[in-house]
């Protein structure tokens, strides 16, 4: 199987725990924080700060479990690949390291 899809059906478990803790608010304020830190390292440094939020709002608000947030942001970024091209087309630029000509010293 796929790796990408051995993580979709890690995404389908983890919507369904999510779910499951509807059912008593305590769980809730439990697994709101467990399931953002599980978002952050499942969908990486960049994206993962976004999912994570989500996924904690997502989470501890009443009556949102039902969301499958894991389910839909594996379809966006590992089935859509939504946000792989525009890294691949638009490289980051390090700034760091590029050299601005002093035109007062240079003359």
């Amino acid at each position: 199987m796929k790796r990408k899809y051995k993580k979709l059906i890690k995404c389908l478990i983890l919507d369904a725990i999510g779910m499951v803790s509807a059912t008593l608010p305590v769980i809730d304020v439990i697994w709101a924080p467990v399931a953002a830190s599980i978002s952050y390292r499942m969908f990486g440094d960049k994206r993962g700060k976004y999912t994570s939020i989500i996924t904690f709002i997502e989470e501890i608000l009443p009556v949102t479990d039902v969301i499958p947030s894991f389910t839909i942001f594996w379809f966006l970024f590992d089935f859509l690949k939504i946000g792989k091209k525009a890294e691949k087309d638009n490289p980051a630029v390090d700034t760091d390291f590029i050299e601005i000509p002093n035109t007062e010293t240079d003359k």
